[in-house]
């Protein structure tokens, strides 16, 4: 069985090594303050003094792409984070309980899953009228959550029939114990890879609520960057094109670690 990353894995893990490093240190490696403007530099192209150019408001676009990446990571990992813990808690239940209690939580599930997962965020946003970091990575786990559980409880329904469960259940292990020590740690691997995709996926979200003017206020965001450079893209296509980018390549960073870790953590995989 192979463990190691192949491919382009491992160019991927770099890609998410150097985002999650810019995330931490981003105000330390940013040219100019967040909140520093020149009303009489705006849309510049790029140049010494601001290597990517400037914004609408004169603002460093560099600075806004360093700044905005911390934005970006919070509300990927957070957001997996929410949905991993409901998701693999209800799934857990459903799959190990069984009967009407999987009935309830399924149906459900189903009924979250039939809904566009950005439609009901912009919907919820719009409501609260909170486009706060906190609403936004509570909107888009509203439904996030339900891809885990039903991937979770599948995997459970599997393992529950094997025999070490069997024989947990022989010694007198309660429900809680058997599921927590002996079946998810044999459930994992598939969750991972997905929550893998799924820090991607809400990135991707992320930007498109900023681009609609629904994504965390006062904070700058790759989406907002995008947002702007739509509406002078003729002007200064700049401002579109670095953060479109910056979006392409961290999702294809992860997206390419996601698959490594698929084939690696594939029972099936042989080394070859």
């Amino acid at each position: 069985m192979s463990r190691r990353l192949k491919g382009l894995a491992p160019t991927g893990a770099v890609v998410v090594g150097l985002v999650l490093l810019v995330a931490i240190i981003g105000p330390f490696l940013a040219p100019y303050a967040a909140d520093a403007i020149d009303v009489s530099r705006q849309l510049e192209p790029p140049s010494g003094d601001h290597w990517l150019g400037t914004d609408e408001n004169g603002a460093d676009v560099l600075t806004q792409l360093i700044l905005g990446t911390r934005v970006a990571v919070i509300v990927g990992v957070s957001t997996v984070s929410v949905c991993l813990f409901v998701g693999v808690l209800l799934g857990s239940i459903s799959g190990f309980v069984g009967g009407w209690v999987d009935e309830v939580i399924m149906r459900v599930t189903e009924i979250l899953m039939a809904f566009p997962g950005i439609l009901l965020a912009i919907l919820v946003i719009f409501v609260t009228q909170e486009p706060s970091l906190l609403a936004v990575i509570g909107a888009l786990s509203l439904t996030g959550w339900s891809g885990y559980a039903r991937l979770v409880r599948g995997q459970v329904l599997l393992e529950r029939e094997k025999d070490y469960v069997e024989a947990a259940r022989a010694l007198g292990f309660g429900p809680a114990r058997i599921i927590t020590k002996h079946v998810l740690p044999n459930v994992f691997g598939p969750v991972i890879v997905q929550a893998t995709f799924g820090v991607a996926g809400a990135i991707l979200a992320e930007a498109s609520l900023s681009f609609l003017g629904l994504g965390p206020q006062g904070q700058p965001s790759w989406g907002a960057l995008l947002d702007q450079g739509a509406s002078y893209f003729l002007l200064t296509p700049h401002l579109a094109i670095f953060p479109g980018v910056a979006i392409m390549i961290t999702v294809l960073g992860i997206n390419f670690l996601g698959d490594g870790l698929r084939d690696a953590l594939d029972p099936r995989s042989q080394e070859t």
